[in-house]
């Protein structure tokens, strides 16, 4: 059985975080591992209040998880501080973790900052590299590129300039344009664009969270890159079909659909 851990924030709704990612692993019959940064009181209308796990514990989860049972593949969603950041990098680089897909997580579906303004240089900086594909949203792609985002031609200029410097590939996730939801992968100086189905659905918590979780899965799976983005693509395209309406705000998807 293929294994795949997240380190990311607890989500105590349970439509974002470890929680979106476990439920995402379990569907996709691999075994998943959790380790959490930050504890987070939120639900459907949004994050109340934010409590970052330290970072010397942090890292023993990652030292327990690693030693034991070896992740085929890794998910990172929210850092809460950069002080968590240099550890992760540090255990990613002591055990030669791989197959890493980075959720750059700055703000919540609700609009909640969730990173530490401090942190985003020791993410770009520090994370980042890491990573074999980040997924920002547009407005996670806009403090990465520090470029405008409006159109899809925007898209390509900023995944260009993310990925300066860096060895992984870059897929902006395109549900903030207006007349879209295409993303664009930039891989090895390639543009790919997934074709996006605008769905009328306001229940979107956590699909950030799930896309970068399914890809994780299927890089874990074997798949190549661009068959991992276009099935995980095609997972939350049903999660959010499936019409789950569950809470007073943007509520989550269906997993399990």
């Amino acid at each position: 059985m293929k294994k795949v851990l997240t380190v990311a924030g607890s989500d105590c709704s349970g439509g974002a975080g470890i929680q979106a990612d476990l439920k995402t692993m379990t569907v996709h019959r691999v075994y998943g591992m959790s380790v959490i940064t930050a504890l987070t009181a939120q639900n459907t209308m949004g994050v109340n209040e934010v409590f970052p796990v330290s970072a010397q514990f942090v890292g023993a989860q990652l030292d327990a998880v690693f030693t034991d049972i070896f992740p085929d593949a890794i998910k990172v969603g929210m850092v809460a501080d950069d002080e968590i950041i240099e550890v992760i990098r540090q255990k990613f680089n002591e055990y030669g973790a791989r197959n890493i897909v980075i959720d750059p997580v700055m703000v919540s579906t609700s609009g909640n900052r969730l990173l530490d303004t401090s942190a985003v240089d020791a993410v770009i900086d520090s994370l980042i590299p890491t990573a074999s594909v980040i997924t920002p949203n547009i407005p996670e792609a806009e403090v990465l590129s520090g470029c405008k985002i409006i159109e899809p031609k925007d898209m390509v200029a900023a995944a260009e300039k993310i990925s300066i410097g860096f060895e992984g590939a870059v897929l902006i996730t395109g549900g903030h344009l207006a007349n879209s939801a295409d993303d664009l992968l930039f891989a090895e100086g390639n543009v790919m664009w997934f074709k996006g189905e605008r769905i009328n659905n306001e229940n979107t918590h956590g699909t950030g969270c799930t896309l970068s979780s399914a890809i994780a899965c299927n890089l874990a799976l074997g798949l190549d890159l661009k068959e991992s983005v276009s099935r995980a693509k095609d997972y939350v395209k049903g999660a959010i079909k499936s019409g789950l309406d569950l809470g007073k705000g943007s509520g989550p998807l269906n997993h399990a659909y």
